[in-house]
């Protein structure tokens, strides 16, 4: 029944849509009509496959699971060609499923992935059209020289390389012309199709994915609101020498265009550009940790796109490494309570200490689902998270562990994905997108990448703390506390280097002779 009612609404959608388009000719990939009837037809011909294809294959066997990865993949495909002809707001969907590593079968997000680089470019007419309605001058009048080529192109907007009249190479960033009108109607059209896809498929439970587009997508659109978020962040990690965030020239700056300043560099998870102009992977590693550490444990204001195409590296002044964050539209403000609560629960996956990791993930949310959100959270498994996740290294059986539970729990983490705060999801994705660059860049789980994230944490404790304070014997006790943690962690961070340093090397062979 529910096969025979997919064939017909499918005919019926394409059919209609088809008339309508050969009666008002209308430009086939602008007009909701079409994008509803392609995205309908996609919908159907992917729930049609799942539906079908194991009919005569006995669950569990090697043929089954053989079977799955087949449909995993032709669906992957589907779902990615159907972005990549809607454009805008769908490859915006498609590269968020894309980042959820260790969440979604790896024929989905190893497919979608490409989403970061086959984004639509629009046309220099259509770019001169923005610029002209939002500033009102003309090209020349504007810049000496503009650089027709874009830089770079994504799903909402194309970066185009400019030079002003006073010199200054400059990086525009301009909105694609339709994706403010066509957003609003692409997330209704993808929550009609996910409630039609959990009817038939009740385990599949994504709903969440359209609550945090109807909110992140206003934000990503509003260019100023981009620019202020980078000016933002900017002053809040002052502190960190190898930080580069882009200035924003505000006089060339309006809802649909950024004017930044122009910085060049390679993409963070690109090693041979790091091997070519001598750039420490472990440092720019170790980096990034602290950064996003801070943001997250400290500060509570988190950049929640750090994909390897926004996140740069390059030789900034005197020679040193410098990180380069780029595309500052969409941010995460952390409520006190949700980052307290998130603060104690990374302490006691640290330490290992599982009380207080089923404690902090229920306060979080998770309720019974806590072991599994304990996984996802750090993608370990639950015999790492139970010897503490510092203490173990990960190995590549424990990944492919990992994403083989992925596919085998998809209800399960469906089920969690919905009751966990929604500020949990953007934290989740932040999490991925990190975790994709240290495997790439073979550093991922270092000593020291938890040893940087203690030490946020214990600072933040200590703030938390300090602003509770009613008395100064209360606060210099604090003050201890907060520097004897640190000191701790920076013996043991000593003890670390010394130990695989030539001396500890050599003291462990010659202890080893003597024994």
């Amino acid at each position: 029944m529910a096969v025979r009612f997919l064939k017909l609404s499918s005919a019926a959608v394409l059919g209609s849509s088809g008339l309508y388009l050969y009666s008002r000719q209308l430009d086939i990939n602008d007009h909701s009509v079409i994008r509803f009837g392609r995205a309908a037809a996609t919908t159907a011909v992917i729930s049609y496959d799942y539906l079908t294809a194991f009919k005569h294959v006995e669950y569990g066997t090697e043929e089954y699971w053989r079977l799955k990865s087949k449909v995993h993949l032709r669906s992957a495909e589907r779902l990615r060609d159907l972005c990549c002809a809607n454009r805008g707001t769908f490859i915006k969907v498609g590269q968020h499923l894309g980042a959820l590593d260790y969440l979604l079968p790896e024929e989905y997000t190893s497919t979608l992935k490409v989403l970061h680089s086959q984004a639509p470019q629009s046309s220099m007419e259509e770019i001169q059209q923005v610029i002209r309605e939002d500033l009102g001058k003309e090209l020349s009048e504007l810049f000496v020289s503009f650089e027709e080529k874009p830089q770079g192109a994504a799903s909402l907007a194309q970066v185009h390389k400019a030079v002003l009249h006073d010199g200054r190479t400059v990086a525009i960033k301009v909105q694609h012309p339709k994706v403010q009108r066509q957003s609003a109607k692409d997330i209704a059209v993808i929550e009609v199709l996910l409630k039609m896809v959990h009817r038939l498929f009740p385990d599949f439970a994504f709903m969440w994915l359209v609550e945090e587009a109807k909110k992140n997508m206003p934000l990503e659109l509003d260019f100023l609101n981009e620019g202020q978020n980078a000016e933002r962040v900017s002053k809040m990690l002052v502190h960190f020498p190898f930080l580069k965030v882009p200035v924003i020239h505000w006089d060339l700056s309006t809802k649909r265009i950024l004017t930044m300043e122009f910085i060049e560099g390679g993409q963070v998870n690109d090693r041979d550009y790091m091997k070519e102009h001598h750039i420490n992977v472990n440092e720019i590693s170790e980096n990034l940790g602290k950064m996003y550490s801070e943001m997250i444990f400290v500060h509570g204001f988190v950049h929640c796109d750090p994909h390897p195409g926004n996140v740069l590296v390059r030789k900034g002044q005197g020679n040193k490494a410098e990180i380069v964050l780029l595309d500052h539209g969409l941010y995460q403000t952390l409520h006190p309570d949700f980052r307290l609560n998130y603060i104690r629960l990374w302490q006691a996956l640290i330490r290992g200490d599982m009380l207080g990791v089923e404690r902090f993930s229920r306060a979080l949310g998770a309720g019974d689902l806590y072991p599994l959100f304990a996984c996802v959270l750090t993608a370990r498994s639950w015999t790492a998270v139970n010897a503490g996740i510092s203490s173990v290294p990960v190995t590549h059986s424990e990944d492919v562990e990992i994403r083989t539970n992925a596919a085998l729990y998809l209800p399960q983490i469906s089920a969690l994905l919905n009751q966990v705060p929604r500020q949990m999801l953007l934290l989740l994705k932040t999490n991925d997108l990190l975790r994709g660059i240290e495997t790439t860049l073979e550093t991922r789980a270092s000593s020291s990448s938890f040893l940087n994230m203690s030490r946020c944490c214990v600072r933040a404790m200590a703030r938390h703390k300090r602003s509770k304070a009613r008395s100064r014997s209360r606060l210099l006790q604090i003050h201890l506390l907060e520097a004897v943690s640190l000191g701790k962690l920076s013996m043991y961070q000593l003890f670390l280097w010394i130990k695989s340093s030539m001396v500890g090397l050599w003291c462990t062979a010659l202890m080893g002779l003597l024994h």
